[in-house]
């Protein structure tokens, strides 16, 4: 049993392998949390609940009730009642007054995990999750909290969520609802996060935790290029062997605010949800409000353990695709080798180099519907421009099968140009402010997905053409944020719901998607890595990194995102050189090794690369078939950061068996008057023996780890290489 309740005590104990998770009950009723942190084998005690000590519960002395509520590590704090910190319920009853209380009404334990109705969640069967439900009430209000924990005891993982129901007789409004608190005592934390922008995408960020609010969001309508539904809080001295990690990370894809509080007493508050900006819900008497879900680890070994409970979580209980344990097709997509420049005989032409090489998929990008030969135009428009594609899609699909290649295609289907037909019969499907002139970016405008007959369209337009040729992938792009939100059908003072409903009406349009063609490889993408967030790894196996496919670049941004995501799940590409963001040149080589950490792929016109690039694209495609298994399942170890050292990066994949360790390691900077650097790997069994593979040395485990390898000196910048152990008895 992962969860089990002291009814004496009043103390529920929720434990996965390394970890506890400890809640209390005061008298009153008040749901406390105790504890967090390394796993716990005695039975616990509620002492560390601070009831016995002053300010005292209420029933003790209701003289000082609001400095209890200001200081007292509640489970799920609420607003309006003297809890100056961040609360993560708002609720106005009928005369617009906000405030509520929650006290302990029941609780339920089970085995399994119950769906989350239209969002994106956790899974598991009855023998990987146990799940506890706590319920708490306003009696006042007629209103109920349930707040769920369900424990991943093997991945070290607690999914929370909470539902709010109106069981009263009026109207509430819900101004905040958060899905997760963690109140702890300061151990002088320092926080990290992840943050960019649009071809720097999940940067790694840390810094010391101050006095006040410490917050990264997105207002944006989706999770962002800028922030990310990520935050964690270690101590003092963490790297990735070692120290104290908590962290969150928000299942959604939509506006969000992660935060820490340091407050006057010493104590740090932590809370994720939906942000309240813009954000409030009409909640009617009988109905419940669902919030999305937040994932929590703990992890003592430092953040490198952190990062395999989360790939190990996602992997095993957040991705469905059938390609998640499945090699993926090798890629070849033509955005950046022709861009609206093309048509059938050009995408044939790159079919046919691609087959020769080894490449197994051919994605034809923007560009290929409406009148669209720039992006001012035809979005919604989704048939196909037959002066481009002569003799329709099926045809050129039915071409590129016969010369032995699968295909792909991309959409943006929540976007709509002005100049189209779609826009011209609706013009009200796009957000709008009454009286205001919509404000564009990429030359167009949102689709109103909160209403259903726009969420029917956009899919029948996606399905029709997927129904009409053998296409086996979908790139679903999203190149703007959201503005502007008004909506013709939304009634008057509920458009702060708008943000939500857009998000729902996503997983809605995806959900659908995938149910209705199950064997379809989708690829989600946001300009880049805008909406790269569990939610929508519920619907893609893999996401769209970035933009900037060079490979310099890419190595800070797939480690910032390989921090809390499996490599699998990170489209990336070999592109041409010079490199089309940043115009760099880096080797053929590198750029396939750094790529080799993602869903490999390639973005670059085959038919005229140099001859000597396009020879080496088959041995690249072979080191794929090779690699990827280790790589899409293995456990992940960071070595070294460019980010941190500006010399080097370096990384390895081991398997689960630990029989096999690939390291990937990439010199950035040539240094002059230098001996062989020594790194200390990872992922070994440190008392068995491995060969380097294509030589004859065999290290043991235990010299790889503690006395290190040597990388002899390399000639040149952005050069790099492969390091393959396989054990002796394998």
């Amino acid at each position: 049993m992962a969860i089990y309740y002291q009814e004496q005590k009043k103390i529920f104990e929720l434990h996965t392998k390394n970890s506890t998770y400890l809640i209390g009950v005061t008298p009153e009723g008040y749901v406390g949390h105790i504890y967090y942190g390394e796993r716990l084998w005695k039975e616990a005690d509620n002492y560390l609940l601070r009831m016995a000590e002053i300010p005292f519960t209420p029933s003790v002395n209701k003289r000082e009730k609001s400095s209890f509520l200001d200081s007292f590590p509640m489970e799920y704090p609420t607003g309006g009642i003297g809890d100056y910190r961040e609360s993560c319920l708002n609720v106005r009853n009928g005369k617009g007054q906000m405030g509520s209380e929650l006290f302990y009404l029941s609780h339920e334990i089970y085995r399994g995990k119950k769906k989350l109705e239209g969002l994106p969640a956790s899974f598991g069967s009855e023998g990987e999750v146990e799940t506890l439900e706590i319920v708490l009430e306003d009696q006042i209000l007629g209103m109920r909290a349930v707040l769920s924990y369900s424990v991943f005891e093997k991945e070290d993982v607690i999914a929370r969520s909470v539902r709010i129901v109106n069981g009263g007789q009026e109207g509430l409004r819900l101004e905040k609802v958060f899905s997760a608190c963690l109140d702890m005592d300061n151990e002088d934390f320092e926080m990290i996060n992840l943050c960019g922008s649009w071809a720097r995408e999940r940067h790694i960020q840390k810094g010391v935790v101050r006095y006040g609010k410490q917050a990264v969001s997105s207002l944006r309508g989706e999770s962002s290029h800028q922030e990310h539904p990520f935050m964690a809080l270690v101590t003092p001295g963490t790297d990735q062997r070692q120290g104290r990690v908590y962290a969150m990370h928000f299942v959604y894809s939509g506006n969000f605010l992660a935060q820490t509080e340091l407050t006057q007493y010493d104590s740090v508050r932590m809370v994720m949800g939906i942000h309240g900006e813009e954000f409030s819900w009409d909640l009617a008497p009988g109905e419940a409000f669902q919030a999305p879900e937040v994932i929590l680890t703990y992890s003592g070994e430092g953040l490198g353990k952190m990062s395999r409970s989360f790939h190990d979580f996602y992997r095993k209980h957040m991705i469905r695709s059938v390609y998640n344990h499945r090699k993926r097709p090798i890629l070849i997509n033509n955005w950046e080798a022709t861009y609206f420049e093309f048509d059938n005989e050009k995408l044939l032409q790159i079919a046919r180099e691609a087959k020769k090489c080894g490449i197994e998929m051919l994605v034809m990008d923007d560009g290929w519907f409406g009148k669209r030969n720039f992006d001012d135009n035809s979005l919604g428009d989704w048939f196909v421009n037959e002066k481009k594609i002569k003799g329709g899609l099926k045809k050129l699909v039915d071409e590129v099968n016969g010369i032995g290649l699968e295909f792909g295609i991309w959409f943006e289907p929540e976007m709509i140009s002005p100049d189209s037909d779609l826009y011209r019969a609706h013009p009200d499907w796009a957000f709008k402010i009454e009286g205001r002139e919509g404000t564009m970016c990429r030359n167009q405008y949102v689709l109103d997905l909160s209403r259903a007959d726009v969420v029917d369209y956009v899919y029948e337009a996606v399905a029709k053409i997927l129904r009409g040729a053998n296409i086996r992938y979908v790139k679903w792009d999203m190149n703007r944020q959201l503005s502007d939100m008004g909506s013709v059908r939304m009634e008057a003072g509920r458009h702060q719901e708008l943000f939500h409903r857009y998000v729902l009406g996503l997983y809605e349009l995806q959900e659908r998607l995938v149910t209705e063609f199950p064997e379809l490889l989708l690829e989600n993408c946001s300009g880049g890595g805008a909406r790269f967030d569990p939610g929508m790894l519920y619907y893609s196996p893999q996401i769209w990194c970035s933009d900037d496919t060079d490979a310099v670049e890419r190595l800070i941004i797939q480690e910032g995102t390989g921090l809390i995501y499996p490599l699998s799940t990170m489209g990336a590409h070999v592109s041409d050189c010079p490199n089309h963001i940043v115009g760099r040149v880096t080797p053929f080589e590198t750029r396939g090794h750094v790529a080799l950490a993602g869903s490999f792929g390639y973005e670059l016109d085959i038919t005229k690369i140099s001859e000597a690039d396009r020879g080496m694209i088959q041995g690249q495609t072979e080191m794929y078939h090779k690699y990827n298994d280790l790589v899409r399942e293995g456990d992940y170890y960071r070595i070294a950061s460019y980010r941190e050292n500006h010399k080097f990066d370096a990384w390895a994949v081991a398997s689960r068996d630990k029989r096999e360790v690939l390291v990937t390691y990439v010199q950035v900077l040539a240094e002059p008057n230098k001996h062989s650097r020594k790194l200390h790997l990872q992922g070994f069994e440190a008392d068995a023996m491995y060969r380097l593979e294509g030589t004859e040395q065999v290290y043991s485990g235990e010299m790889l780890m503690y006395a290190g390898f040597l990388i002899e000196p390399m000639q040149g910048d952005f050069v790099s290489r492969l390091y393959h152990f396989v054990r002796e008895d394998a």
